[in-house]
């Protein structure tokens, strides 16, 4: 299994969203390229790990290209459709199996997070990536889902797992490892400011981030939010949506 990039309006540096192919299934068509066309000659099957835009923009042009049966995680039907222009054929949940694939459910990243087992071989989408840390943003990320879904692959064990952007991870617990502690620092970092004297979202990102983020300001707040709100459900902190206090 290759990953197939497709150019895609990402916050990832690699600025493409890995598309797979697996025996009839194809996985993640972010948009539409020459390779994938040619690639995608057989294919039965659409299916995506999320419905973020990057990863969703020829799933219509492929299930139409392809007359593809189109899946969505079941009770996610309606965010299916309104992100990709169409209306799923069939819904799946944690242990079916599409084609040689079997999906496991890893909400966090994103509420429909889905990832795709084959053998020893998981398309782990927006999970981790080999250098640097996911998005898990409040309003769409969950950061207890997300760090359950981390540990959960980190038990399976896998050989190697197909991210949505970048290489290839060849040291899946290796890399899965480093994702979980750099959460539970930033973690740390966020309760700290709070103790501290922060307050508002943006008085915690100012103390929590010590590099210029000006670029990504928006992302890192909702990271910000997303551990606030982690934290509260968890009783470390208060937190109303717009002010924090030590609990």
């Amino acid at each position: 299994m290759n990953p197939i990039p497709v150019p895609t309006d990402t916050l990832s540096p690699h600025g493409a969203t890995n598309a797979y192919i697996v025996e009839n299934v194809l996985v993640d068509p972010a948009g539409r390229t020459d390779e994938l066309d040619r690639a995608a000659d057989g294919v039965d099957h659409v299916l995506v790990t999320h419905t973020h835009p990057d990863h969703v923009g020829g799933v219509a042009h492929y299930a139409d290209a392809c007359d593809a049966t189109v899946w969505a995680r079941a009770g996610r039907e309606n965010r299916f459709e309104a992100l990709t222009g169409i209306a799923p054929d069939r819904t799946l949940r944690e242990g079916t199996t599409v084609g040689p694939l079997t999906v496991l459910e890893t909400p966090g990243h994103a509420p429909d997070h889905v990832s795709f087992s084959t053998g020893d071989e998981i398309i782990s989408g927006d999970l981790v990536v080999a250098e640097g840390s996911v998005v898990v943003a409040a309003g769409e990320g969950d950061l207890r889902a997300y760090l359950t879904s981390l540990r959960r692959l980190y038990a399976r064990n896998p050989d190697v797992l197909y991210p949505g952007h970048g290489p290839v991870i060849d040291h899946p617990r290796k890399t899965i490892r480093r994702v979980i502690d750099h959460r539970l620092a930033r973690e740390k970092q966020v309760r700290a400011a709070v103790h501290g004297g922060a307050r508002t979202v943006a008085e915690v990102t100012d103390e929590v981030y010590d590099k210029d983020i000006s670029a990504v300001r928006e992302f890192a707040e909702r990271t910000v939010a997303a551990h606030l709100e982690k934290l509260a459900v968890e009783g470390d902190v208060a937190w109303d949506g717009e002010r924090a206090a030590p609990q």
